[in-house]
């Protein structure tokens, strides 16, 4: 299995490979766009941005999945492991425009009924 670095960039973003976090401020929170392949090797780099995403409390955080080409269980699980820290503090998180096969794992799993889903980005 070969790594795939994963990188937290602000405008200029590099999709080459691996998983690529934009980070962009909005009125309510944070929105996360994600570039690229959420799995085993890139989960922990999306967790730490969550963490920080959510550590201000009532926040909302919208991950934007239009970019995100593949996802495992183990980028499941980190999204609904922050799911549950983001509740302690009164935060959400959503998705928002999950591509075709990514809104298809979401339903054969059950997480369609766990993180409501956009179909715009803030800002």
């Amino acid at each position: 299995m070969t790594q795939r670095p994963s990188k937290y960039v602000g405008p200029a973003v590099d999709r080459s490979e691996g998983l690529t976090i934009e980070i962009r401020p909005w009125a309510l929170g944070t929105v996360l766009v994600l570039f690229g392949e959420l799995d085993l090797d890139s989960a922990a780099e999306l967790r730490a941005a969550l963490d920080r995403a959510v550590a201000e409390p009532a926040s909302v955080v919208v991950v934007d999945c239009a970019g995100l080409e593949f996802c495992d269980s183990t980028g499941l699980n980190a999204l609904l492991r922050a799911k549950a820290r983001a509740a302690v503090d009164d935060s959400r998180i959503e998705l928002a425009r999950p591509r075709p096969l990514i809104l298809r794992m979401l339903e054969l799993t059950g997480a369609t009924d766990a993180f409501p889903i956009r179909e715009t980005v803030p800002g």
